[in-house]
This record gives C-alpha cells, structure tokens and sequence, in this order.
C-alpha cells in the first residue's frame, strides 16, 4: 500500500532552471520520491537535489525553504507529497 505525506507546498517556480521554491511542513531528504500535485495535474520524481541559499543539501527540515530541481513544470501552490511505499 503506497501512503502519502504532505512535506511543503511550492510557493515559486523557475521555469528557465527547472527549480521549485518549497516550503516545508515536515522533513525532507535526497533520494524520497515525492508526488507534486495542483488540481488534476501530479507527478512523481526522486529528489535528487535540493538547496538553501545555493549550498546543496541532504536534509532540510520543517519551516525551511528549498530549491527542489524538478522534472516537470511544477505550478505555484502546488503540494508536495512524500511517498511511503
């Protein structure tokens, strides 16, 4: 059974570099999958980068803000969902 977790809600996105603004609400590490998802558009990706203030992390924690890289054009106010498999 797949489980979701809210983790952030996106608040910016950088459609030249492919980067979303994050918001967090729980903790978040390189290599979760995540689901991102506004209305009746989702997809699902493995974070494989993220940063605070252009300095790469592994973890960031709630109340942070983050650069998440992205595959997809991710929308503004879009949630962030980490994937519990």
């Amino acid at each position: 059974m797949v489980e979701k977790k809210l983790v952030g809600k996106i608040t910016h996105f950088y459609p030249k570099i492919s980067v979303a603004v994050v918001e967090l609400e729980d903790t978040l590490n390189v290599g979760d999958k995540i689901s991102i998802e506004k209305g009746e558009e989702s997809f699902e990706q493995v974070v494989e980068s993220m940063q605070i203030e252009h300095e790469n992390i592994e973890k960031a924690e709630a109340g942070q803000a983050i650069g998440l890289k992205v595959e997809q054009r991710a929308k503004e106010g879009a949630k962030v969902f980490k994937i519990i498999e």
